[in-house]
């Protein structure tokens, strides 16, 4: 046989090194960043933060956060923002207390009527974003100040007067689907092992702590769920190609406005979920309640790895940019650094952030 017959490598073909795939994952940042503030807790903070009560304690706001987040990187991937988050978990919590006190609705039609009106809103978000051309954090920044207010106006019409609902907790007392948004899962596992003396207890026996909040639960799988759509389903091949380049996702075949409008209203659902887990947990709702989690849900969606560019991401990096929040907010209560910090380090965080992104992926990628 020639020399010339024999099949020669495709120069084109090169393999990858670890390294590389590795730098390619956009929840690196994250991960990093959460084995950097452990550490940092685990020589500054009080022992008592890494016991189970204070994991449970730091991982309940993460849980909220977390879920508008998610939600918030998703969006991002596709290109566009939602500045209204915060005001949607306002809204909604004053539309479902309304439901249930006023109306004395039972929480199986209540929430999802809640859901539906905040998916109707975001619809009309991503519409006005398409419909448009404006960009959609003009639209959205619009509609932050217009649900808040909504909140505001409605509450005192509903109440009277106050800007605050009560008697949540009294009227979904006793409803069977209550205890799926609020309270503590697992309880009696938990019971078990304090019998077995494999978690800490009162002097009574009881443990210390019940069970595991719902709302990590709810984080959880709605970060698997967000996961498994982004990575294995065409749905979330069309996220990505939808927020990398419009035009050529629709020279593709792409329903790129049916992408965008889902998840304008996916946005609005995680937030109406946070606000129907806290308005219950809480027993009443506010016309402050979500106040700037808009922002939070950005920075960590941020921190988790998502270009303000759109088309990369990584819902798992949302998922660990709320936990490195949640640290971070309860943590510096077992130190003995002044929880003002908080802000400087949350600003640091988002700055480190999308450096380190930015370095990487142009590192990756090449570009200049």
């Amino acid at each position: 046989m020639s020399a010339d017959m024999i099949e020669q490598p495709d120069e084109r073909i090169r393999a990858e090194s670890f390294a590389t795939k590795l730098m390619k994952k956009p929840e690196l940042g994250a991960i990093g960043g959460v084995v950097l503030v452990t550490l940092f807790f685990l020589f500054t903070a009080d022992s008592a933060m890494f016991t189970l009560s204070g994991i449970m304690n730091f991982m309940t706001p993460a849980a909220q956060l977390g879920i508008l987040g998610i939600a918030a990187a998703m969006l991002m991937i596709g290109g566009e923002f939602d500045l209204s988050i915060g005001s949607m978990v306002a809204f909604a919590g004053m539309i479902f207390g309304v439901l249930t006190v006023n109306a004395g609705l039972p929480l199986i039609v209540a929430i999802p009527l809640t859901l539906a009106f905040a998916a109707c809103i975001g619809a009309v978000n991503g519409m006005i974003v398409l419909r448009t051309g404006l960009p959609s954090f003009i639209v959205t920044l619009a509609g932050l100040f217009i649900l808040r207010g909504a909140s505001l106006v409605g509450l005192k019409l509903f109440t009277g007067g106050s800007t605050q609902l009560r008697g949540v907790r009294d009227a979904v007392e006793g409803d069977w689907l209550a205890p799926v948004f609020s309270g503590d899962a697992f309880t009696g596992l938990f019971g078990w092992l304090a019998s077995l003396g494999l978690i800490e207890t009162f002097k009574s026996g009881t443990p210390k702590v019940p069970g595991i909040p719902v709302e990590i639960l709810w984080f959880i799988a709605f970060a698997l769920v967000a996961t498994y759509v982004l990575l294995r389903t065409p749905v979330g091949n069309w996220v990505f190609a939808t927020g990398g380049d419009t035009n050529a996702a629709k020279n593709s075949g792409v329903p790129v406005r049916n992408v965008k409008i889902s998840l304008f209203m996916l946005t609005a659902c995680a937030a109406a979920l946070v606000a129907v887990i806290t308005v219950i947990d809480a027993g009443s709702t506010d016309a402050r309640r979500g106040f700037m989690k808009e922002f939070e849900a950005i920075i960590t969606a941020v921190i988790g790895g998502c270009l303000l560019t759109g088309g990369y991401g990584s819902a798992i990096g949302a998922f660990f940019g709320a936990i490195i929040f949640g640290m971070v907010t309860i943590g510096l209560t077992y130190t003995d650094f002044d929880q003002d910090w908080f802000q400087i380090f949350l600003g640091g965080m988002l700055l480190l952030a999308v450096v380190f992104n930015n370095v990487i992926r142009k590192r990756v990628t090449g570009e200049r």
